[in-house]
């Protein structure tokens, strides 16, 4: 557990980070936005007054030089100068081949007005000047730059994840596969050796019914080492029983659970629901759950198993009273590694994971869980079928 608690506060760092950093450059930006605005407005105040002073000088031959450069200098602020009345008198900066268009210098401005205060030339003689403009094509870029950037990054922050975790999980299933091989290995070879002694044992004579448990537990390991052989890699899937699958587990289990614990089935124990599994590892799914939800008590409690069918859809409901599961961990739970025993593997709910939604494309997940009020876990199947006893 202590992993994921160090892999979250990582995530949390990182993505603080990164949100320091979006914001930072959002600030710089629109700090230069607003700057580079300003120094837009200022030119075209001196743009404006340089037009007034051209049209209120009387002198036949001015020198007018400083103030036409003022005036042609400004090549990439859009610009209208309108009169009182409304009437366009000149633009400046606008689409070339659409300024001969009523419609569309009406269009623009409407826009600049709507953007920015207009700047007032009042001539000497009481006439009035108004100059539009808007942003120039330069300040429009800078407003957008970031969020494009910004934009950018997330995209290659996400298609970086995903191919990292494609390759994380092609990676993991390499060492599934040969853990569980091996481990399979290692078990067929002394399963075969007891088998070899259980015969021996039968044909001296001894007790029948020590010999009796002695062949459950063999039969118990073989079963063990069928799961791991099949884990590494895709079973096959069959039509079979799941209330008998759930029937043999829940018998298997009562003999083992301590008498505080009562283990309820919540289902019609004679009917027939036929869905395809592959037994050994849905069984396996089954008893995975029953003892996490045993373990889960503490004194006396109860572990309760529903099976309901809706259309082709079977839910297996495993509820317990127990210590239940923090909401910020319904997922965490399922990861490689998460357990909350001391000597826990963390396996058993990722490898339930894996054969639900894998092998048998199945969903499996918490339903609900509350403090010291125990859980309840979820199996949804697809392509089950019920069936009459009489079948």
């Amino acid at each position: 557990m202590q992993i994921y608690l160090k892999k979250q506060k990582w995530k949390l760092g990182l993505f603080t980070l990164a949100v320091i950093i979006g914001v930072t450059s959002l600030l710089v930006t629109d700090n230069l936005v607003k700057n580079l605005a300003h120094e837009e407005r200022k030119k075209m105040e001196l743009w404006a007054e340089a037009t007034r002073i051209i049209a209120d000088t009387e002198t036949d031959y001015p020198d007018f030089t400083f103030f036409l450069r003022v005036i042609e200098g400004n090549e990439t602020v859009p610009v209208i100068v309108a009169a009182e009345n409304g009437e366009i008198l000149e633009h400046r900066n606008l689409n070339p081949a659409r300024t001969g268009n009523e419609e569309y210098l009406q269009r623009q401005l409407e826009s600049m007005r709507n953007k920015n205060e207009p700047i007032i030339i009042e001539f000497e003689d009481g006439v009035r000047q108004f100059i539009y403009y808007k942003d120039s094509r330069l300040l429009v870029w800078l407003v957008w730059y970031p969020w494009i950037q910004l934009l950018v990054i997330f995209l290659y922050l996400l298609i970086a994840y995903y191919a990292f975790s494609i390759s994380r999980k092609a990676e993991q299933n390499q060492v599934w596969l040969g853990m569980s091989k091996e481990t399979a290995h290692q078990l067929g070879t002394p399963t075969s050796s007891l088998m070899a002694w259980l015969e021996l044992m039968k044909e001296k004579g001894y007790e029948n019914d020590m010999l009796a448990e002695l062949e459950k537990d063999i039969s118990r390991l073989e079963k063990i080492t069928a799961r791991f052989s099949k884990i590494g890699s895709r079973p096959v899937l069959s039509p079979a029983d799941i209330i008998e699958v759930i029937d043999n587990t829940v018998d298997y289990l009562r003999i083992r659970t301590p008498r505080t614990i009562s283990i309820e089935r919540d289902y019609n124990r004679s009917a027939r629901i036929l869905a395809p599994l592959n037994v050994p590892l849905f069984d396996w799914v089954i008893e995975n759950l029953c003892k996490n939800a045993l373990d889960a008590i503490e004194g006396e409690g109860i572990v309760r198993i529903s099976v309901s069918v809706a259309g082709n859809r079977v839910t297996i409901d495993i509820a317990d009273t127990g210590r239940g599961i923090p909401r910020g961990r319904f997922k965490t739970i399922f990861k490689p590694g998460y357990t909350t025993r001391r000597n826990g593997w963390g396996l058993g709910l990722s490898l339930s994971k894996r054969i639900i939604e894998e092998y048998h494309g199945g969903r499996i997940f918490v339903l609900n869980s509350s403090l010291n009020n125990g859980t309840t876990m979820r199996i949804v199947l697809k392509g089950a079928a019920r069936q009459d006893n009489n079948n």
